[in-house]
């Protein structure tokens, strides 16, 4: 399966969860790869610091009031975009590859003004980690 397909997978889960509230391995299919179970379990895991990144630069949006599938595109990439190797992956995606595919997700999933959003908000993002320094 591509690596691309897999964190689109990442993505429905971690929305299953955002809405039912049902555990990792509830949502996950037994044939989840090692690369989706641990991007999913990251996810929920940081998912309150995850959303204080997204509140910071959803200018006029709280993160409650975000749709839950653009909030769980928007936390799947920013763990990669934040932590970058937590996921296993031999060749890990530089953040701009991150926004890149969370918009294309956007656009395939979400509503029509969903993708210029999720690239605002996580390309605010990335501006801001690289400003301090946190990635290159």
């Amino acid at each position: 399966m591509r690596r691309s397909d897999q964190r689109r997978s990442a993505v429905i889960a971690v929305y299953q969860h955002d809405l039912t509230g049902r555990q990792p391995a509830e949502v996950l299919g037994a044939d989840a790869s090692p690369f989706v179970d641990v991007l999913v379990r990251e996810t929920i895991d940081r998912r309150a610091e995850l959303d204080e990144v997204i509140d910071r630069h959803a200018h006029g949006w709280s993160v409650g009031r975000i749709q839950p599938l653009e909030r769980s595109i928007m936390r799947v990439a920013l763990v990669e975009m934040l932590y970058p190797g937590v996921a296993p992956a031999e060749h890990p995606i530089p953040p701009e590859g991150a926004i890149e595919e969370a918009v294309e997700s956007a656009k395939t999933f979400c509503g029509a003004d969903a993708p210029g959003f999720v690239n605002g908000v996580l390309g605010a993002a990335l501006r801001e980690v690289r400003e301090n320094a946190q990635i290159k």
